[in-house]
């Protein structure tokens, strides 16, 4: 059991009737939730360990768009919150709006035992450090490594602002009792760059919700008649790759001579006018579609009809040691996916996947037709990556890492009290 206990003696992990009136308090400012679904994933997991949850987020635009919500008995307050515009100076606008709202919030809240802050940004340290004198415990739920994702974001080097972010996440770190990690590469990043002992940080790993994604039977309608439909699910932000993939269906068509093919690019960000504007450019406005964010039911139809999965995220030093979501998603509905040659894309998909060099859009575009004329390495590709999701990468595992946390929070407080 992980039933370490504070210097009071009251568990800390466990099932419901360990953790009668203990309450954890969520902040989050980069997504609403539940649609945040790695939140979402933690939040009912430590509910049903006896935890009562709260969480403090923006709204949402068309979903999640009440101010006070309980979800499946977890508790959330929302705040209106503006996306940033203008670059930096957009950031700090939207940044310092969010933790006015939370610190408001948080005070509605009361007190708590845990505070889990979620990045980014690397600022929500100051309303968890404000609880933590109040007797809470501050878990850092590290989902972004900001400094690299400033440099792979906006080219600017290593600037003022460059050197303030690594101020914050050094400050972040200082103040945190337990940190989770997305994956190994973070864990490193969090122990070297960051001071912390090894058994503080622990790997929480994203996994699909595979009760999402069930497939369905293949649409053929989708291919808009062709014999091929190719799909990319995620984000569209300046870092995500969209342009290395129609740049690459470009070459599909005119270096590989292929033309067999429909793409639908299911999602949004601040980069979606211009991939839409890019596919035009490109002459790719007939076999490319784009679809924005879609309801659940229409996103596992146009999954379970793909033939290849599209992983276009370029070498970065974000990209290089993060997780892609979308991966993970590709692998749990059975789709073969093509992907740059990253880091952690190969300690996610292992042999689900076909690994272009990265940033080549070339040779990504002929290990697409490789997969196009190959319906058995399709299908072998697919098993794999829906093994290694129900297996080794299933939320089940990152549900024990979680709750270990917890339990480690709690026995570092105690140890801090003994001193």
């Amino acid at each position: 059991m992980l039933g370490d206990t504070t210097s009071g003696g009251t568990p800390l992990g466990g099932g419901t009737g360990d953790r009668t009136g203990r309450r954890a308090l969520i902040l989050v400012e980069n997504l609403s939730v539940p649609f945040d679904r790695r939140v979402w994933q933690e939040c009912t997991t430590l509910r049903d360990a006896g935890w009562e949850v709260h969480v403090i987020c923006p709204r949402g635009t068309k979903r999640d768009t009440e101010g006070e919500a309980v979800v499946e008995g977890v508790r959330i307050h929302r705040y209106p919150l503006r996306a940033a515009t203008g670059g930096p100076a957009g950031y700090l606008r939207e940044y310092g709006a969010a933790l006015w709202h939370t610190a408001r919030l948080a005070r509605r809240v009361g007190p708590v035992d845990v505070v889990h802050a979620c990045n980014p940004p690397d600022l929500l340290f100051l309303p968890a450090l404000w609880l933590k004198r109040r007797g809470a415990r501050f878990v850092f739920d590290q989902h972004d490594l900001i400094p690299e994702l400033y440099l792979s974001r906006f080219g600017r080097g290593k600037d003022l602002l460059y050197r303030a972010v690594c101020a914050l996440e050094r400050l972040t770190y200082r103040t945190a009792d337990i940190v989770l990690a997305t994956n190994e590469s973070y864990k490193d990043v969090a122990v070297r760059r960051g001071g912390r002992r090894p058994d503080d940080v622990f790997v929480v790993r994203s996994a699909p919700a595979t009760d999402r994604f069930q497939q369905v039977p293949a649409e053929p309608e989708l291919k808009r008649g062709k014999p091929h439909l190719l799909c990319y699910l995620g984000v569209m932000g300046p870092q995500d790759g969209v342009d290395y993939a129609l740049r690459a269906l470009a070459r599909l068509r005119d270096e590989v001579g292929r033309t067999d093919w429909h793409a639908v690019f299911v999602g949004s960000g601040d980069a979606f006018d211009a991939m839409v504007e890019l596919s035009r450019s490109l002459g790719l406005a007939e076999q490319v579609q784009f679809t924005g964010r879609i309801p659940d039911a229409d996103l596992v139809r146009y999954l379970s009809t793909a033939d290849v999965c599209l992983s276009p995220d370029p070498r970065n030093p974000l990209n290089d040691v993060s997780t892609m979501n979308k991966v993970l998603e590709y692998m749990a509905m059975g789709r073969p996916i093509v992907s740059f040659d990253l880091r952690e894309a190969r300690v996610s998909a292992g042999d689900a996947a076909l690994y272009a060099p990265a940033n080549d859009e070339s040779e990504f575009a002929r290990l697409v037709a490789r997969l196009l004329d190959d319906p058995d390495e399709r299908a072998r590709m697919g098993k794999i990556g829906q093994e290694r999701v129900n297996g080794q990468l299933s939320w089940t595992n990152s549900q024990k890492a979680l709750l270990a946390a917890y339990a480690a929070a709690g026995t570092e407080a105690g140890r801090r009290q003994r001193r």
